[in-house]
């Protein structure tokens, strides 16, 4: 008799995205260690003791590390009984890492910097070639309409990638993250957790309406399904999919363009030749302005569309205006046939 389906989908999940995404930094001839991030709640929790199934069979040595926050009393006696079911799981090494969460863009941005910057450092520590994330199909619906309520485009609404790399400091190599659960939801995971004898905590930030996610997935999701029929989740999920192969496309097509245009400084810090940008597609454009602004020092979490708006304004509809100002103290201004990115 085979294993529960729920437990039958998260380990082909993990077996599949290992295949897909190998890792291949370990010793000459070994492939490199896997660590699962794990908060102790359904998602993670799944994914772990699904790694902790397959890594072995594939040859692959695979620890956990779980975060500690700090944000509630008793956070690291929590992690610490999330350290031992890791361990008991046979994964090793396993670890807990206490952080200190800021308050810069908010707690939920906060939080999530002060964990990726965690799980960057056990990566590097322990020479791990991947870190598998436990998101999910209902993480990816809420992610979408998050970034529809922002207006933020085509990138916003491709959701979270399945695979993607962190880029790290001059002399350190980016950190590699895999989300094998994305086309799985939440029931799948916690009935996997059950089926495999383990018990998830359930993390009481979770169903705090302070935070904006957390409403998303309370109260907006429940009222597209009960208005459109159910599905609604899973369409968000297959549109970011669809869209993130088209962004992905756009996205290339527009490094092509910038290389192609890319023109001397003269003392700015990048420089854009008028010739041939106006001709672009706007959809190419726009992402080469974006690039352009951000190579120049504009911080992409707040460079919004407005402002690659203003700036596409300088290309395609000028008349005589001065320049456009942009996040991070930065101008971009037109001047003997280029666009140019400087400091105010």
């Amino acid at each position: 008799m085979g294993p529960d389906p729920a437990v039958a989908a998260v380990r082909l999940a993990v077996r599949r995205t290992l295949a897909e995404s190998p890792p291949s930094e370990g010793p000459p001839g070994r492939p490199g260690m896997v660590l699962a991030a794990c908060s102790g709640g359904a998602d993670s929790l799944a994914l772990a003791g699904a790694l902790a199934f397959v890594a072995p069979r594939l040859g692959i040595p695979a620890g956990a590390v779980t975060i500690d926050h700090g944000l509630q009393e008793g956070s690291g006696a929590r992690a610490d009984a999330v350290v031992r079911t890791l361990a008991d799981l046979g994964l090793d090494p396993v670890g807990s890492v206490a952080v200190t969460v800021g308050t810069r863009g908010g707690m939920e941005n906060a939080a999530r910097e002060a964990r990726y910057g965690a799980l960057d450092d056990a990566a590097r520590r322990l020479g791990a070639a991947a870190v598998l994330l436990g998101h999910t199909l209902n993480d990816q619906a809420e992610t979408v309409l998050l970034g529809l309520a922002r207006g933020s485009g085509t990138r916003s609404l491709s959701g979270m990638p399945p695979a993607f790399t962190r880029r790290a400091a001059k002399d350190e190599a980016g950190v590699r993250y895999l989300r094998p659960l994305l086309e799985l939801d939440r029931v799948t995971t916690r009935r996997a957790c059950l089926a495999m004898g383990l018990e998830p905590w359930d993390d009481p930030h979770n169903d705090d309406p302070a935070y904006t996610r957390v409403r998303v997935r309370n109260d907006a999701l429940p009222a597209l399904e009960k208005a459109l029929g159910p599905g609604v989740t899973e369409a968000l999920a297959r549109t970011a999919r669809m869209l993130r192969e088209d962004a992905d496309v756009l996205d290339d097509l527009a490094a092509r363009a910038y290389a192609d245009l890319r023109a001397p400084e003269d003392g700015y810090t990048v420089a854009v030749r008028l010739d041939g940008l106006a001709e672009l597609p706007r959809a190419v454009r726009t992402r080469v302005l974006r690039t352009a602004a951000v190579k120049a020092g504009s911080p992409a979490g707040t460079l919004a569309a407005v402002h690659v708006d203003a700036v596409d304004r300088l290309v395609t509809a000028w008349h005589g205006q001065r320049h456009v100002d942009l996040p991070g103290g930065l101008r971009a201004f037109r001047r003997y046939g280029k666009l140019l990115f400087g400091p105010v």
